[in-house]
């Protein structure tokens, strides 16, 4: 199990350094690079049943899966408790809560006398 967990962690700082080379790349416009980096850290992903982790997961489009940088290929708007991304490419769009959670009524945990 242990070693299992090593080749998680190794997958995990490989996929976050494909992440961090991606956006270099979207930054210099060269996007054909910059999807493929992608493409290997998902393919990565899958092949050690490795988790994306959720704030680089945020930042990629659920269906064209293009790195999503807001002003660039992403449109992003605050509606009420939710955040809406567009991705620019495909259309496709992904909402989002952004603000705090509350916190839980006194009328659902319990009474208290």
């Amino acid at each position: 199990m242990k070693r299992r967990r090593r080749i998680e962690d190794l997958a995990v700082q490989r996929i976050e350094r494909l992440f961090e080379l991606a956006e270099a790349e979207a930054r210099d416009e060269r996007e054909q690079r910059s999807k493929r980096y992608i493409e290997l850290a998902r393919a990565i992903g899958m092949r050690y049943r490795a988790r994306i982790p959720k704030p680089l997961k945020m930042r990629l489009c659920k269906r064209c899966y293009a790195l999503l940088i807001p002003g660039r290929n992403a449109r992003v708007r605050l509606r009420g408790d939710y955040m809406t991304t567009t991705c620019l490419r495909c259309g496709q769009q992904m909402r989002r809560p952004y603000k705090a959670s509350r916190a839980p009524s006194s009328r659902r945990g319990g009474k208290e006398k």
